[in-house]
Order: C-alpha cells, then structure tokens, then sequence
C-alpha cells in the first residue's frame, strides 16, 4: 500500500543526504521559504494534519497559536521522546529518513518565526541519535539550517537534549522541564506551550511523525495530501505492531484503513494461530476493543465512536489464552510505577487500584469494594487528566465479567458516556 513517508508503506532503510536529495528532499524548504511563514502554515493547515503524538490535535491551529502569541524568540520542539510501551515510529524515522525529520524541522520553525529548535529525542536511542547528529553536519555543511539558509535571510540553530525514558516525560510540559535542566514533571495547564512555553516564550512542541509529514505537503499541496485518508482524518498514519504477531514492526497506512487489514494483512496475524481476546487500539492509553470490533477503521472519528482511540499508534492484541485480569494487573503497576505523582488521582487513586486489584480479582470482595474499584478518577487536575485516566478507561473496558464468574462486575458502557457504570451479572 502506497505511503506518504514510506514509499511502499515500510521503512526501506537508512537513506543519506545524497539519496534523499534524488527524490526531491530539501526541495520543499527551498519552496518553503520563497513564500511567506503564514503560507506554510494555511497549507498546513488546509492539508488537514493533526498531531501523530497521541492528541491528534490541528498542528496549522497549534502553529498559528504559537505564532499568534505575544513574546520573543519562539521555540520549536521536536519530540522524539517516545515514551509509549511499544511504539517504534519516531525511532524508525530518525534512524531511516533523518533528513525527512530535519526538513520538516527546519519548515516548522519557518512557520512559526522560531530560530532555534530543539530535537528532544529518548536517550536509549544511541543509533537514533547518532545518525541524526550526523545528518544534522551533513544538512549544515550543505545550508539546510544555520545562517541564512539557502541563501535566504532565514537562520535556524538545532540541538539534540537526550530524553529520560519515562513515561510522563514525553508530555510537552515535562519536555519544557528537562530542556531548561529539571526534573520531567508536567506544569499545571493553563497557560499551554504556545503561549508560555519554553523559558516563557511561545513554543510549539510537534511529534516525530507530525513534522516529517510537513514537507510532503508544503512540496505537493494540501489537496494531494488530502487524497489519502479519510475526510476528518487526512493522510497516514505510522502503526507499531509487536512481537506477538508473525511480522512485528511499524506500517504506515492511510486513515480509514480497516484494523483487520492492520493486524491480518501487514502483521500476518497472532502467533501460532491464536485467536484474538482483545485489541488494545493504543496500548496502554486507551481502551479494550472486543474482537467483533476488528473491522474498525482507522481514523479518529471511528475509533472514538467505536470507545477507543488511536493514541500513537501502538496496536496490540491480547491472545485467547491470556489471563485479561493479569493483563490489567500489569497496566496498574505499570501507570503507577510511571506516575509522577503530582496530582491526586496518579498519587493516591491508581496506587489504590494497583493495591486492590490482586486481592479484589484473585481472592474476592464484595460488590462495593469491585464497584470501588472501577470509579472513574474524580481528583485529576484538568492538565493531568488524559494521563491520569488512561489506566480507569482501559480497566473499565477489560472484559473482566469473562474470568470473574458468580459476582456482579462493573464495566464501561462505551454505547453511552465513557464513565457511566453498567451492572451486569457474570455467568
């Protein structure tokens, strides 16, 4: 299937400054920068992209805030920090098409009148890193950053900050954090990056895969762009599948795609011919999908009205077999070992359910202590919410009622709102 960053939809290998140039890289910024920063950004925008960090925010509305807002100098981030268990995209595009992620660097930091940039990429990503860095002298030495810039009056400097590998640190705020030297703990939002970001300055702060998408469509136009994916989700999407599958790796796809192609057709399907349980559309972020659902699209319409999400793009598959209440088991520990531990509900609520868990599942409790249990997190900050209940959704869509016989279980009823409990009576 054709892709957008991928040729033939994977990744072909490392490609230098010489084969990238042969496909027309870096013809793009030289196009960029003829026209005025607002024209790259309406393009952008009009082309329909959205972040491919988890958000799916509007990255022309993103830059146009940034751009918008009083304050100088403006900062550009690119994150690469990668933090979601299982996602190999960023790191799949740093160490295959360096020069793509460079590029699209240097487009953004043009749209929102930022001259220095920052590549926050996770720090246990050594071949990433280095092969950057050494695209990063190759583009220098042949004016792609720095000083006036292809002979324009436009200068960009970019530096490398290695990125904790920790969960919380990929959040935007947090990377604010570790670039001005502290500890990766997320700020209270309001006031959002774009305004006060980056030593208080306005900042956008893009994903890997966001601003590699940038140069295709400033080279070929928001309505080529558009002819992939769907009419609310435009263009591809990068998707990592794991070692379960017979052909783990990442796939690049457009929007709308069926998930059944996704894990049949690209990932071979599970191991051995195992049968699927679940699917865990954005592992660990987002909700169950029963195995009915597998024909889902994907598209962030669908999968939302479906009760999930995309997240960014880690697809795994829970293999009948597989005890679901240790699948949960281990999600609680995992966002509690994860947590920051700032606000009320990672600090005290996913500790609780991480410790009442084992004992409610494995030995039994009462009905209220179950219902207890599966409560929606009431005490998050608004800043802090998305992460903070990524564990509850996932908890109250887990087909528990299957492996927990005899006692009333409470679940999510994703038909209805995402925190309203149904009671049901297990078999």
């Amino acid at each position: 299937m054709e892709g957008i960053l991928f040729p033939h939809g994977v990744a072909q290998g490392h490609e230098g400054l010489k084969e990238y140039r042969a496909r027309g890289g870096y013809e793009a910024l030289a196009k960029g920068i003829r026209t005025p920063p607002e024209d790259v950004v309406k393009v952008v925008s009009d082309a329909g992209l959205r972040g491919r960090g988890g958000a799916g925010f509007p990255t022309g509305k993103k830059w146009q805030f940034t751009r918008e807002a009083p304050g100088e100098p403006r900062y550009l981030i690119l994150n690469g920090g990668e933090d979601e268990p299982g996602s190999k995209k960023d790191r799949v595009l740093l160490e295959n098409l360096p020069h793509l992620v460079i590029e699209g660097t240097a487009l953004a930091a043009y749209a929102i009148g930022a001259t220095k940039a920052y590549l926050y990429i996770n720090a246990n990503y050594a071949v990433a890193i280095k092969t950057i860095t050494a695209a990063l002298a190759e583009a220098k030495a042949a004016g792609y950053w720095g000083e006036n810039i292809l002979g324009s009056d436009f200068a960009l400097d970019i530096e490398i900050v290695p990125a904790p590998h920790n969960y919380v640190a990929g959040e935007d705020t947090a990377v604010l954090e570790v670039i001005e030297g502290r500890k990766a703990w997320p700020r209270q939002k309001p006031p959002f990056p774009v305004t006060v970001g980056l030593y208080g300055k306005p900042t956008s702060v893009n994903n890997v895969e966001t601003l590699a998408n940038v140069p295709p469509i400033v080279l070929r136009g928001a309505q080529w762009y558009r002819k992939f994916g769907t009419a609310e989700s435009s263009g591809t999407m990068i998707f990592s599948l794991d070692d379960d599958l017979n052909r783990p790796g990442v796939y690049e796809l457009p929007f709308g795609t069926p998930l059944r192609y996704l894990i049949e057709e690209c990932g071979g399907g599970l191991k051995n011919g195992k049968k699927i349980k679940a699917i865990m559309p954005a592992a660990p972020s987002s909700a169950y999908l029963p195995p009915e659902k597998i024909d889902t699209p994907l598209d962030h319409n669908s999968m939302r009205d479906a009760g999930a999400a995309l997240g960014c793009g880690v697809v795994r598959l829970v293999a009948e077999g597989t005890c679901i209440v240790e699948e949960v088991i281990k999600i609680s520990e995992f966002f509690t070992m994860e947590s920051c531990g700032q606000c009320p509900a990672c600090r005290m609520e996913t500790n609780t359910l991480t410790s009442l868990l084992p004992r409610t599942i494995r030995q039994g409790a009462r009905l209220q202590q179950r219902q207890r249990v599966l409560q929606p997190h009431r005490h998050a900050r608004p800043a802090d919410r998305k992460r903070a209940q990524a564990f509850p959704r996932r908890l109250r869509s887990a087909p528990l009622h299957r492996e927990m016989p005899g006692e009333l279980i409470a679940v999510s009823n994703h038909s209805l709102d995402r925190h309203r409990l149904t009671l049901l009576t297990a078999a």
